[in-house]
């Protein structure tokens, strides 16, 4: 096989884990995912509650919140929306960012934003306190003294 030649596919060439293979796969199954996670959270927020956007407020987020659904629905939009873009970046890097050494910084700045933002988003998911920081001045002093 002469340097012009093109490995076949399936060659030893190729063998071992393809990365590339499993991150395209990836983006279309989190793309379906995020579908159906993104309009039930619009549904959800904006068209089952009275009064749509306007019903909107810190109680309705504190009390959607508190439901270990809600958490979990959240958390999964959240890691599959950043993961999914992070991938996408990773692959425009890839694509058209031609000198190796600024490929591979880019690329791990993309995975360290998104994996901190992942980590920041999961903490405020499940950690979200709505008594936290409330003095006997607040609207929620009393709902907070009551829990």
């Amino acid at each position: 096989m002469t340097a012009d030649t093109i490995a076949a596919p399936r060659s030893a060439r190729n063998s071992g884990s393809n990365w590339e293979k499993w991150g395209w796969l990836y983006m279309r199954v989190s793309g379906v995912l995020l579908i159906v996670l993104i309009f039930g959270h619009l549904i959800s927020n904006l068209i089952i509650p009275e009064g749509g956007v306007h019903a909107i407020n810190f109680a309705f987020v504190a009390g959607k919140l508190a439901s270990p659904f809600w958490q979990i629905w959240d958390v999964l939009m959240l890691w599959l929306a950043f993961i999914h873009g992070a991938n996408g970046m990773r692959t425009i890097v890839n694509d058209y960012v031609q000198r190796k050494s600024l490929r591979t910084a880019l690329v791990a700045a993309i995975w360290i934003a998104a994996g901190l933002l992942i980590v920041l988003g999961t903490l405020v998911v499940f950690t979200f306190d709505p008594c936290l920081g409330v003095t006997q001045d607040s609207v929620l002093w009393d709902a907070c003294q009551a829990a």
